[in-house]
């Protein structure tokens, strides 16, 4: 089975990305969370056109993409899982857990460094929340998280298998949890015991900085709840509370050329490490 993944691992990424993307298309559409006001077709176009430039510059940047570097990783006999006997299941799930932290911990230094905030912020810089926002990142930040990710890949000497299961699953959740959704109270209730729900991650997404700094999971909650950065509404309540940031809030914004060059312009309001935010 181990084999069969890795050996079709392009298609089953794409097949789940295109899956996830559907449902969750289908879903907003047929029963939103919040209204939009702002035509689809301008937000969709422009948040697939940089999933295209993303997915060009990351094969152009790095020749070894996580999966491929931990075959080779395993092949040599580094990082921690190589030095160990443990069962393949142990294995795999921890090797999902520390890079599940990985990505929180990521999460949390680009807002902490007024410089990474300025590559993030486009991502909170839409002015709505709905499943294609789940992949509006800008490229550099892109290229850094990747090179962060091989970085623990190498220390952990993750399993490939487990590095191709973490990369469908955090891709297929950050479609879900960025979904303009919302399930019935008691099931989310639920749910986010164990995953990200769009209700508790569109609060990640208020313009009101101290609800943007919290809620960094995009998969699993516990780590919200471990550093104390959970925060369960916004104060305003899913249907007025304001999505975005306070800067580059007129519609041209949402265009691929303006988002590109977002991190050269103006302050970096909204880190951590600003003072204005409390």
């Amino acid at each position: 089975m181990t084999d069969f993944l890795l050996s079709y691992e392009p298609q089953w990424r794409l097949a789940v990305f295109l899956g996830v993307l559907i449902l969750m298309v289908i879903w907003e559409t047929a029963s939103p969370c919040r209204r939009q006001e702002i035509p689809r077709l301008i937000r969709w176009s422009n948040n697939l056109a940089l999933v295209v430039v993303d997915t060009a510059l990351l094969r152009l940047t790095f020749p070894v993409l996580a999966v491929g570097l931990a075959s080779y990783v395993q092949k040599v006999g580094w990082g921690l899982f190589n030095l160990l006997s443990l069962p393949e299941w142990v294995e795999v799930l921890g090797a999902m857990l520390v890079l599940d932290f990985a990505i929180y911990l990521q999460h949390v230094i680009f807002y902490s460094v007024p410089s990474l905030w300025r590559l993030h912020r486009m991502h909170h810089a839409d002015l709505e929340f709905d499943t294609t926002t789940g992949l509006r990142f800008h490229p550099v930040e892109i290229m850094l998280s990747m090179a962060f990710k091989l970085m623990v890949v190498t220390a952990l000497g993750a399993p490939p298998v487990a590095v191709l299961l973490f990369e469908i699953v955090l891709n297929a959740t950050a479609l879900f949890n960025h979904g303009n959704v919302s399930l019935p109270t008691a099931l989310d209730r639920v749910v986010r015991l164990v995953m990200v729900t769009p209700d508790m991650h569109r609060v990640h997404h208020s313009s009101d900085p101290v609800e943007t700094n919290s809620n960094y999971g995009f998969n699993l909650p516990w780590w919200d709840w471990i550093f104390r950065t959970y925060r369960p509404v916004p104060r305003l309540g899913h249907q007025d509370m304001q999505i975005g940031i306070e800067q580059f809030r007129t519609r041209r914004e949402l265009w691929l050329d303006r988002m590109l060059f977002q991190p050269l312009r103006e302050p970096a309001h909204g880190a951590k490490s600003d003072d204005t935010t409390g």
